[in-house]
This record gives C-alpha cells, structure tokens and sequence, in this order.
C-alpha cells in the first residue's frame, strides 16, 4: 500500500474465535478495510481495548486494525485454573487470530509481554508478518550480550499485591497507581486519563478476578529460552526505546536490538511503560515511518 493511500474507516467489528485449550478470545477490527493489516498485541493481564483509542484511530485512518483480548482478560474465556497454558500458546493464539480474519501478512506490534509473544512469531512465523515493532519488552532468554537490569524496587513491590481481594472501587485504585508508576518520572502522569481507559477496561470485560489477574504471571515458561536464534531474523524490526521505563528501563531495548542485528532503534522521549497521550504523536510515527519503509 502506497504512503498516499486513505480509505474510509469502516465500523468495527467484534468476533469470537476459538482457539487450542477450549478458549474463545474476543477480536475486533476497525480502521480501513483496504489497509495493511496491523496486530496490535497488548501486555500481560491486558485486555485490547487498553490500547489508545487514539492510537488505534490514528493507524485506523491508513491500516485495518486488530486488537483482541488475550485469554483470561475481556471478554476472552477466563479458565487457567481449570485449563493452563504456557506463555507461548498466547503466540498461537496470534496466528489463529490472524487465520480467523483471513489475513496472510500483519505489521505485528508488540508492547512488555506482547514484545515477547511477537519474537515468538518472528522466529516462527516470520511469512506471517510485515513487519515486527517490539516496545517495552526485553529480549528472549539466551540472547547473547550484556547482562540487563530488571524492574525496579517500587514496581515489584506493587506487582506482589496482585492478586490481593480487593473490591471494585479499591481495584480501580490500585490499577491507577500501578500506571502512575510503569508511566516513569519523566511524562507528567495524568490519573483522570489512566482512570478513564481503566473504566472502559472494567466495562468490556467485567469485574476483576484474582484467578485471571495472575493467570500470565503464573502460565509456563518453557519454550522461552530462544534469544540466540533472533540474530538469524530478516523481518523488517523496530525496536522503540522508553527511557523511563520502569519494567524495561535502558539498556534493554538496545540489547533487543543487538540481538536481532537487523533491528532499527528508535527512542520517544520520556516514554514509560505507559501510553499517555502525551507520548501517543511520537509513537504514531514511529509506528507509520516503519510500516511504510517495510511495505517498500
């Protein structure tokens, strides 16, 4: 598709499609019909609708746009107690994505969790992608290079009350201070902004469960240890740099790019492990600049 290429943003559409396990995972569409498609893949415990909705309207204007919910959020079936599943059946679950909307070829985006879930498919299947952008996620295990930092203290210390009981009212609150501080210190951190999207987010799926909330901390792990064999990627990759992430910070995103090698490394300014709309701009063209190198 041409740089110059506009279509008409067609209503979105909302589906189930069953994948392995015995879960549904509720999908959606929008944006232009006639686009390229882009695989917007969200972070663990993270329903789709958490992405921007400005963001995903943005990329709507030239691209069809995909989100879905991830098992044990939304509306996707919540079962992990009764049916586990490793982290990298979440990357299947992209593929089958993909089948049920007959798309041969996605620009996959994948943020934190989403991140690993996408270097999966880049490994695995890489004719099934466009192009891959990775942001705030770290490298496979076993990629070779510098040893990186983790989270810090205050994020982990927050990540250990995840799965407290807490009512409707209490859970809202502990998701607005957990955005205020994956946003970092160097974005002004909006918590009329952060609670809004929250709300939409207990909207679409329901009230919270401690069952599902922990349900991809506690999914599998094997499969993971993969991070020697991205050097060997072709697929056009951006890897995008927060600086001011707190779960990610530097030099993480830079170790993703030298493991890949053919990775092209882009910063947004003062972003977190957040998507404020005040990072949303730079992002959008990074996101845009990319797709239209890879379509070329």
């Amino acid at each position: 598709m041409s740089a110059e290429h506009l279509g008409s943003p067609a209503a979105p559409a909302e589906r189930l499609v069953r994948v392995d396990g015995g879960y549904e995972l509720w999908v959606r569409e929008s944006g232009d019909p006639a686009g390229s498609p882009v695989l917007l893949v969200m972070g663990a415990a993270s329903a789709g609708v958490a992405w921007p909705e400005a963001l995903v309207a943005r990329l709507g204007r030239r691209h069809r746009v995909v989100v879905w919910d991830h098992r044990d959020t939304g509306r996707s079936t919540r079962a992990f107690d009764e049916r586990p599943y490793a982290l990298r059946d979440l990357a299947g679950d992209a593929v089958a994505v993909l089948d049920a909307l007959g798309v041969d070829r996605a620009h996959a985006v994948g943020m934190s969790m989403g991140g690993y879930l996408v270097q999966l498919l880049l490994l695995d299947h890489p004719d099934r992608l466009l192009s891959a952008t990775l942001f705030c996620t770290g490298a496979l295990p076993g990629a070779p290079g510098q040893e990186v930092p983790g989270p810090s203290e205050e994020l982990l210390a927050l990540w250990a009350t995840l799965g407290e009981p807490r009512d409707e009212a209490a859970e809202l609150d502990w998701r607005v201070e957990h955005w205020r501080v994956l946003n970092g210190g160097q974005v002004p951190f909006d918590a009329a902004e952060f609670r809004a999207m929250e709300q939409r987010v207990i909207a679409h799926g329901g009230p919270p469960d401690a069952s599902s909330a922990t349900a991809h901390a506690r999914a599998g792990t094997e499969g993971l240890e993969r991070g020697a064999e991205l050097a060997a990627v072709t697929t056009p990759v951006l890897v995008i740099e927060a600086p001011a992430d707190p779960a990610y910070p530097p030099p993480n995103a830079e170790h993703l790019q030298r493991a890949i090698g053919s990775a092209h490394l882009v910063q947004v300014p003062g972003m977190g492990h957040a998507l404020p709309s005040a990072v949303l701009a730079l992002l959008g063209d990074a996101l845009e600049t990319h797709f239209d190198a890879a379509g070329r």
